[in-house]
């Protein structure tokens, strides 16, 4: 495909009528196919380039693979391939200069067992037309084809892109993995070639902080599972220690710098110990006061608008992803995006952005709408559709999340998504586990799971149990040693309320993958008079394996992981032993009375396959017996579209026996 005229033909090759975006569509009547909600996005991303003529977005189609187009938007919308290949898809990208860009590349095809062994190299293209180069080998089972590349000189798998310099030059910052850790490098992207970058890290660094130009200003090494903190003041070469802790567990961590040497930091403040985004003062040695960025009840998870190296504004995730601006101009133009998109996520970015003829580039979505791209002329007030991530989805077909505080049986107060199906309720529910447990479920926006299940008719509960990251260090904390125990009273609190509220009827049943499927199991044998059936896939079963590991069973999880990091935080196999022989599913298989289906990938080494085995078994020697699922080529998650298709499929049969809508 060597390219295309009109932006109109683009649109239309997209799958896309002349009216880009159509008004919200009323329910339809029957139900929108299964796979829908799980095609691949007809246009990933987009960003502009530097000078804002150019557009580069990834994009693909059927049977196509995902490739990295650019669209001239000086020249009639002409748009052409940059980078295209058959047995891969490009995935992540950053424009270096107004003419040359890198990206790495995934296979979207393979399972998740052949995904997760994936190094996604680095590659180069320019604007000129001739081939990417490669920069970083790419390690996997499936090379690119040589001949769509030029493969002169390329570094081994083991370096990756840590920065790219703003001011259009060709150098980026990629580092070496060894022994010392993260070794930063420069890399030229149009020859191949490097130069040693001027830096002497005080420990085997983990994780680097650039500002603008690419100096290295702060950076956290890592020691086992001990991390420790260090930044420069303005002006100082030397490191100072600013902080140190277990992973994840940090108080206070660098988040970006800015070109005047500022650095700003995550910590946590208040009663419930949610993360803030503060300054911090390098003479008081202390954080300043009061924080730049809090929101009550979320940790915000910040992330910098830096323009020259000056922060302009902050885009954050609270229930949603937010933007606060500190620049008159753009929250102008923010003002614009939600007057015309109310009620959606609007994201902006602009090129140009002082001069008359900037250009905005804006990403708008929602809980209902998995997205859509429009550019925006501040000078001529236009609008200029471009395209939708997945034109197969209708936001008037979708369904309504909303977030909830729930209070448990204790007072602690458990967030709680829920996703209606049309229609008022009481519905069926579907109590949906996230897995971790040490992570944030889901936030406010379009999921094709939660989503496929309430087109069918089911309210979908997902709780943020405690234990969950993005709530505060107070919420992730009150989890320890407690699977099975208080983190399960939180399912089935959230369903109970559910109930009372009338949103959820008196028929539910449990699913989850990973810990959620963990949950699953457990939710069925404290709870059976909560659920008429559970399904867990990649369900950690035996707690006793997970902690102490097996000789014949092949698993990623580290002794020092399992000495430093499970012991403390599920329980410690001599210590808690009473404590985990009665929340471990394989040792109470015998109370799981409800039909349940098991699903697990051959070839995860997260949660091996041998914890399902052990259950079956344990289920048959109880009289009873499983539906039982084992994806070849999968591991810990589905990897492949038909896998995710074929599970859901099944997940629609099983619930459709035992929880009819």
């Amino acid at each position: 495909m060597n390219g295309f005229r009109l932006l109109a033909l683009w649109c239309a090759f997209m799958g896309l009528s002349g009216q880009l975006v159509a008004q919200e569509q009323t329910q339809a009547q029957a139900a929108v196919p299964a796979e829908r909600f799980f095609e691949r996005p007809a246009m990933q991303d987009a960003a502009l380039s530097p000078s804002g003529r150019y557009l580069a977005f990834l994009a693909g189609r059927r049977q196509e693979r995902q490739g990295l187009y650019v669209l001239d938007l000086r020249a009639g919308g002409s748009a052409q391939a940059l980078a295209q290949f058959k047995e891969v898809d490009v995935q992540r990208f950053q424009w270096v200069n107004d003419e040359r860009l890198v990206f790495s590349v995934w296979d979207m095809d393979a399972g998740s067992y052949w995904a997760q062994r994936e190094a996604p190299g680095l590659f180069s293209v320019g604007l000129e037309g001739a081939k990417p180069r490669e920069l970083i080998q790419r390690r996997s089972w499936r090379p690119v084809e040589s001949r769509s590349m030029n493969r002169q000189s390329a570094l081994d798998f083991r370096h990756e892109l840590l920065k790219v310099p703003e001011g259009g030059g060709d150098e980026v910052v990629i580092g070496r993995w060894d022994a010392k850790g993260l070794q930063p490098l420069w890399l030229n992207v149009r020859t191949g070639s490097t130069r040693h970058y001027e830096v002497d890290a005080p420990g085997p660094a983990a994780q680097w902080l650039f500002d603008s130009r690419g100096q290295a200003r702060a950076l956290v090494t890592q020691d086992g599972l001990h991390q420790r903190v260090f930044a420069r003041a303005p002006g100082e070469s030397e490191w100072r220690q600013l902080s140190e802790g277990a992973v994840g567990e940090v108080p206070l961590t660098p988040r970006f710098v800015d070109d005047q040497g500022q650095l700003y930091v995550h910590h946590p403040e208040g009663l419930g110990l949610e993360a803030v985004l503060s300054r911090y003062d390098f003479e008081r040695k202390q954080v300043q006061s009061p924080p730049l960025l809090r929101v009550e009840g979320f940790d915000v998870a910040a992330n910098p608008v830096l323009e020259g190296g000056r922060l302009v504004g902050l885009r954050f995730v609270a229930d949603a992803e937010r933007s606060l601006w500190l620049d008159a101009r753009r929250q102008a133009w923010q003002d614009k995006a939600d007057q015309r998109f109310p009620g959606q996520i609007n994201r902006i970015d602009c090129r140009r952005c002082e001069a008359q003829d900037a250009v905005v580039l804006v990403r708008t979505a929602s809980d209902r709408d998995a997205g859509q791209f429009w550019l925006y002329h501040p000078a001529e007030d236009r609008w200029q559709g471009l395209a939708r991530r997945q034109p197969g989805i209708e936001p008037g077909q979708m369904a309504r999340v909303s977030l909830h505080r729930v209070p448990a049986r204790d007072g602690f107060s458990v967030p709680v998504w829920l996703t209606h199906p049309a229609g008022t309720g009481p519905h069926p529910a579907v109590v949906l586990v996230h897995g971790g447990p040490w992570v944030r479920g889901r936030q406010w926006e379009w999921e094709p799971l939660s989503q496929f299940l309430a087109s069918r008719g089911w309210l979908v509960i997902e709780p943020e149990f405690r234990g969950s990251t993005g709530f505060g260090d107070a919420h992730f904390r009150a989890g320890f040693r407690q699977w099975g125990l208080a983190m399960q009273n939180d399912v089935a609190d959230a369903l109970r309320w559910a109930q009372g509220q009338k949103l959820a009827g008196a028929q539910a049943c449990i699913a989850g993958g990973s810990y959620g499927g963990y949950s699953a199991l457990m939710g069925l044998i404290r709870h059976p008079e909560l659920y008429r059936c559970g399904v867990a896939w990649a369900a950690l079963s035996d707690l006793d394996l997970l902690l102490k590991g097996s000789f014949w069973v092949s698993a990623d999880t580290s002794p020092l992981v399992r000495e430093q990091l499970l012991t403390r935080r599920v329980g410690d196999p001599e210590k808690h032993a009473a404590q985990l022989q009665a929340t471990s599913p394989v040792l109470q298989a015998g109370r799981l009375k409800q039909p349940l289906l098991l699903a697990y990938g051959e070839q995860d080494r997260r949660v091996p396959l041998a914890h399902g085995e052990r259950l079956r078994e344990a289920l048959r020697a109880a009289g009873q017996e499983p539906e039982w699922v084992v994806y070849k080529d999968e591991a810990h998650g589905w990897g492949r579209k038909d896998t995710q298709l074929d599970f859901a499929n099944r997940l629609e049969a099983f619930f459709s026996r035992h929880l009819a809508p």
